[in-house]
């Protein structure tokens, strides 16, 4: 969509409102709105200004003026304002050198972009995100210097088998077995189908939804591929329709990777692919299928997969999804058909065209933009470098023998392990200025200062389980 069909559609459809969207450094997008008719020609060339200095991550007060971009190809209609709006997704610009803003993470997939095609290996990335979820019927939580505790709950939950419903009828999902009972014990069918329907009148192609494995609401839809700045816009998309169609059902949804414990957590395995001219460059001879620059991609993956973890797996949280026993997979390995490596060979088709890899231990909490380009930078990496994958893994990493599981590498255990390996591991994300410096260290004192930090301070209730009586 140009510039012209926006205004044009403004006109034709009576819009009278339009959402100006960007996404912070952490991963949220923000918003401020205008009337329809302030929306022209102008706007589209020279921006919108706003204060920089309150956003995350970004501008000192000293250096705060910015510009807001429209990007006219990203609009769509709101559902959920009761006034007609179009919302828009904007980029970020100095309002002096008219330059891209280094830490807006839409401008670092679109240079993420720019290098691919640069360096001849391929034009398009493609990306397949599929985000779990979880929907719930209550949320409490608390921090205080006295208290700290939280609370969820959900009919499916099966901690409710014997919970005063007035009726109970009984229709709860075990754990671990939520993949995937039909109706009634799975209770979100609608709901889920209203967020697809919902997904795909924004332009977001949806392939399947469906229960997951954990009790509780936990849930999946899945979009089909699509390249990488566009996928990362699909991303804050998704996450804006499901959260706000669960509002109107008077339930919520939380991406959170863990917020129950014995059950599996939520994960965003991500498939990726490169493409030139057309035609799949994953498929070959190799391994499972496999091309030679393939297994380089995953080499690089693999390399790097300790730094990735810092953009992959951004939060205190995520590190309670990556521990044995719940399907997520923290040894740095790779393997067709197996999904407890870290990056799995999909082997549903034989087309050249399906010829992909998925990794598995991101979760969406991740900042889309950052995270899908930092595995590019990683797989090109590997590229560039004829990286070596190694042997595959083609057993239950699980159940390998202590010595044999030594042998394979961690993924962080933790946050701040990830942040270290980041410091330690960057100049892979630097080719072709897609990160800078700037916005790295800008990310790794923020999670440090905000998070880590805050959370390292703050007693947990499970301690009080542990030690009051010692």
């Amino acid at each position: 969509m140009t510039n012209a069909d926006v205004l044009k559609k403004i006109e034709e459809e009576d819009i009278k409102i339009v959402d100006i969207r960007f996404i912070d450094l952490i991963g949220t997008w923000q918003h401020f709105s205008i009337p329809a008719h302030a929306l022209d020609e102008d706007v589209f060339e020279e921006g919108l200004g706003f204060d920089g200095s309150s956003i995350r991550g970004w501008k000192s007060i000293d250096e705060s003026d910015m510009l807001v971009i429209p990007d006219a190809s990203t609009s769509f209609i709101d559902p959920f304002t009761e006034e007609k709006t179009l919302n828009i997704i904007c980029d970020i610009v100095d309002p002096i050198t008219k330059e891209s803003y280094q830490r807006h993470p839409r401008s670092v997939a679109k240079k993420a972009e720019e290098y691919l095609k640069s360096t001849g290996i391929a034009d398009t990335a493609y990306f397949g995100p599929e985000l779990e979820f979880f929907i719930f019927d209550d949320v409490k939580y608390e921090v205080e210097s006295n208290t700290a505790y939280y609370k969820v709950d959900s009919m499916e939950g099966i901690w409710n088998s014997a919970a005063n419903e007035d009726p109970n009828l009984g229709y709860k999902v075990r754990h671990k077995e939520g993949y995937f009972p039909v109706p009634p014990t799975d209770s979100l069918q609608d709901l889920r189908t209203e967020m697809v329907l919902e997904l795909e009148k924004a332009g977001i192609e949806v392939e399947a939804h469906h229960h997951e494995v954990a009790t509780a609401g936990q849930a999946e839809i899945d979009v089909r591929f699509a390249p990488l700045s566009l996928q990362a816009d699909n991303v804050l998309k998704y996450k804006y329709i499901v959260k706000n169609v669960a509002l109107m059902f008077g339930k919520t949804v939380t991406f959170m990777p863990k917020p129950l414990s014995g059950d599996n957590g939520t994960g965003m395995h991500t498939h990726q692919s490169l493409w030139k001219d057309g035609k799949p460059l994953f498929a070959g001879n190799g391994y499972a299928g496999m091309s030679e620059i393939g297994l380089y991609y995953i080499g690089g993956i693999l390399k790097h997969g300790k730094a990735l973890a810092a953009f992959t797996n951004p939060t205190v949280n995520s590190y309670k999804r990556l521990v044995p026993g719940f399907e997520a997979p923290i040894n740095l390995a790779y393997s067709s058909r197996n999904r407890s490596a870290a990056v799995r060979i999909p082997m549903y088709s034989p087309s050249p065209k399906a010829k992909r890899i998925e990794v598995r231990f991101p979760d969406p909490t991740a900042n889309p933009y950052l995270a899908f380009s930092a595995m590019l930078m990683a797989g090109l990496d590997g590229i560039i470098n004829k990286i070596d994958p190694g042997e595959p893994l083609d057993k239950n990493i699980y159940d390998l023998p202590p010595e044999e599981l030594a042998k394979v590498e961690k993924a962080p255990a933790n946050l701040e392990e990830a942040l270290d390996a980041l410091e330690n591991d960057y100049e892979f994300l630097l080719r072709g200025d897609v990160f800078t410096e700037d916005i790295i260290k800008a990310w790794i004192d923020y999670k440090r200062e905000n998070e880590v930090k805050y959370i390292n301070s703050i007693p947990n209730p499970a301690e009080f389980q542990l030690y009051w009586d010692i």
